[in-house]
């Protein structure tokens, strides 16, 4: 079991929901990411999304563009991702950590070699999101059977047809994507979601989480309520944002704010029935 199974099987024994948060390495600079990954989990956090900087986020509205800007203009890369992994691994070995990016930067750093280094770091878990399952034995299957999670993603058009295919090679946790659209912008409806989670549930045994447009702590309670997680990104990058300069530096209110929201979606969560 790795640690993203632990957690969910530790949870469900809870009888709660998890809270995975979303932060992109070295925004705004790669030392307050770095102190903000640190204190995720004792603000609540359950598992931990790490994006991997890239210049041409697709699946991403403009809130995480322009956080995977901020982190490449201070100079983070791939390896100094992966560094921060094994730096928070120092003092935290049971927080789940999945890196969530797109494949170029993987490919460019070599997928033999990014398989091994991120096991080594500390890495659990990976989401690629632009690598469709018909490209499995490029780069999904090698992860898995070296023993990292692959997370896919489903979203509302994922019809049944297709669902098959896309949590074949899957582990860890189906991300259920709750709108047709980008991060960070619209949200959805939970009764359109529940069914869709239950649809996606007569395919699969691991546990779904819910994300895309959960902005409040009351987001995330309803939409964990009918799941097994809520995913929150844009939301708290949004909160990062708002404590950058014109220059790109960090307030000092930039990370106890950051850590309190995480708090309160951590107890909306919690509070899911």
């Amino acid at each position: 079991m790795t640690r993203i199974d632990k957690r969910f099987a530790a949870l469900k024994a809870e009888g709660r929901k998890a809270l995975v948060t979303f932060i992109t390495a070295g925004d705004p600079t790669p030392g307050v990411s770095a102190e903000i990954l640190a204190h995720l989990p004792k603000a609540g956090a359950d598992v931990i999304e790490l994006g991997m900087p890239f210049s041409d986020p697709m699946a991403d509205g403009p809130a995480i563009q322009l956080s995977s800007q901020r982190a490449l203009g201070q100079g983070m890369n791939l390896q100094k991702t992966l560094d921060m992994v094994a730096e928070f691994r120092k003092s935290d070995g049971d927080t789940p950590i999945v890196l969530m990016g797109y494949y170029n930067p993987i490919y460019i750093y070599g997928t033999e070699r990014f398989i091994k280094a991120a096991l080594e770091a500390g890495v659990d878990g990976l989401i690629v999101v632009d690598l469709p399952p018909e490209e499995d034995g490029e780069f999904c299957v090698p992860a898995v059977e070296a023993g990292l999670n692959f997370i896919r993603l489903t979203t509302p058009t994922t019809d049944n047809q297709r669902l098959p295919a896309v949590v074949k090679n899957t582990s860890g946790f189906v991300y259920f994507v709750s709108i047709a659209g980008i991060t960070g912008t619209a949200s959805a409806d939970a009764d359109v979601v529940a069914g869709h989670v239950n649809r996606i549930r007569q395919a699969t045994d691991l546990p779904i989480a819910v994300g895309f447009g959960i902005k409040s702590p009351e987001d995330a309670a309803k939409f964990a309520s009918i799941s097994d997680g809520a995913v929150v990104g844009s939301a708290i990058v949004n909160t990062i944002a708002q404590h950058v300069d014109d220059q790109g530096q960090p307030d000092a209110a930039l990370v106890p704010e950051v850590l309190n929201f995480v708090q309160s979606l951590s107890q909306g969560v919690r509070s899911a029935q």
